[in-house]
């Protein structure tokens, strides 16, 4: 396995699960409240969510990065122009 695509995957699954947990976590308490299942509820939204997450990360965290470079480089084109 190329190093490229190591860290394309390891950055995906540190991502995603980060996203994840975080995410299922926000969205089952907001839903249910802090809940004697609270937990599990969430634990079970987790394992749900996060391999679409993992997938969605490693097919567009590329064009997301391209996308955030062009932002970048139009707003530094138009901020050197105005000075």
């Amino acid at each position: 396995m190329s190093p490229s695509l190591r860290y394309r995957l390891t950055f995906g699954f540190l991502m995603s699960a980060i996203m994840s947990v975080l995410m299922c976590g926000w969205i089952t308490w907001l839903n249910l409240g802090l809940r004697p299942d609270f937990l599990a509820r969430w634990l079970h939204a987790f394992l749900r969510a996060w391999p679409a997450a993992f997938v969605a990360v490693v097919l567009l965290a590329p064009w997301v990065q391209q996308a955030t470079q062009h932002l970048l480089r139009i707003n530094l084109a138009s901020t050197r122009k105005s000075s």
